[in-house]
């Protein structure tokens, strides 16, 4: 029932509407022809020139408008095909981080340098725990002074302490100048596409300074990215084809271009 009313009531503003719009177009051609039959012939016919002129006008405006606009698509065209297809070698990521990767150097040399010493302190000074002997007495074994099975005999002389001290020590600090050698090798300073979209050269951060670090020259097709830039929280990851572990792009560093890095080194493909 409403909606038999709701379409009763939209019937009739149409109607209505289609009503009015005649009255006002037959209003405006009696308008029209009152106008023609009281005015002179030759007022009449400078009427019509001067609107024959107004529309002419508004024509050639027009046309010049719809020109115009095609002009400026174009060039919008031309300007994205040549971004696409740069005519020369393109910048589209830098960042420098020397003096970081400055600090980091000296750091994990100072860590290599402590756990060494510590290692060869191990291996040298540590001495025998056991209890005093005497005649007559056994040793009195040394144990650590736990419940469970935290309690065990502990002598620090022994070789297997000394070795194991040592090499434990050893193993740290080349793994803290591994973890930062590793780093700096994968934080990329630079990235360049060259003319043609074929190749691109990465080249990593050094503690040297810029334009020191590792250049890599690979085609585009064996770079992918699997992280868009804006929902990296702080680096962006890509992938290269035949390195392992990911290279990182700090967002703190300048995408000079970033549409076309999006559709180039930062676009998905999977090897």
């Amino acid at each position: 029932m409403g909606l038999g009313r709701l379409l009763c009531g939209r019937l009739l503003c149409y109607s209505r509407q289609v009503r009015f719009g005649n009255i006002q177009q037959k209003v405006r051609v009696f308008q029209n022809t009152t106008v023609a039959a009281q005015t002179p012939p030759s007022m009449y016919s400078k009427v019509n020139r001067v609107t024959c002129a107004a529309g002419l006008c508004s024509k050639f405006f027009i046309h010049g408008i719809r020109q115009d606009a095609f002009h400026r698509q174009l060039t919008a065209h031309r300007s994205l095909c040549s971004s696409a297809h740069p005519s020369s070698d393109v910048t589209l990521f830098q960042h420098d981080r020397t003096r970081f990767f400055r600090l980091l150097s000296f750091f994990c040399g100072g860590q290599f340098v402590f756990w060494t010493y510590l290692g060869h302190f191990a291996f040298t000074q540590l001495k025998q725990t056991g209890g005093a002997r005497g005649k007559g007495k056994a040793e009195a074994p040394t144990t650590t002074g736990l419940a469970g099975i935290w309690s065990f005999e502990m002598n620090l002389g022994t070789n297997s302490w000394r070795y194991g001290f040592a090499l434990g020590c050893l193993t740290i600090g080349m793994g803290i100048v591994g973890f930062g050698v590793l780093f700096c090798r994968r934080s990329v300073s630079r990235i360049v596409l060259h003319r043609g979209r074929r190749m691109v050269t990465v080249s990593t951060q050094s503690p040297l300074g810029p334009g020191r670090g590792w250049t890599i020259s690979v085609p585009l097709s064996q770079v992918a990215g699997y992280a868009h830039r804006n929902e990296a929280p702080s680096f962006v990851p890509i992938r290269i084809k035949g390195y392992k572990f990911y290279f990182l792009l700090d967002k703190e560093g300048t995408f000079n271009n970033a549409p076309l890095f999006d559709a180039t080194v930062g676009a998905y493909r999977q090897f």
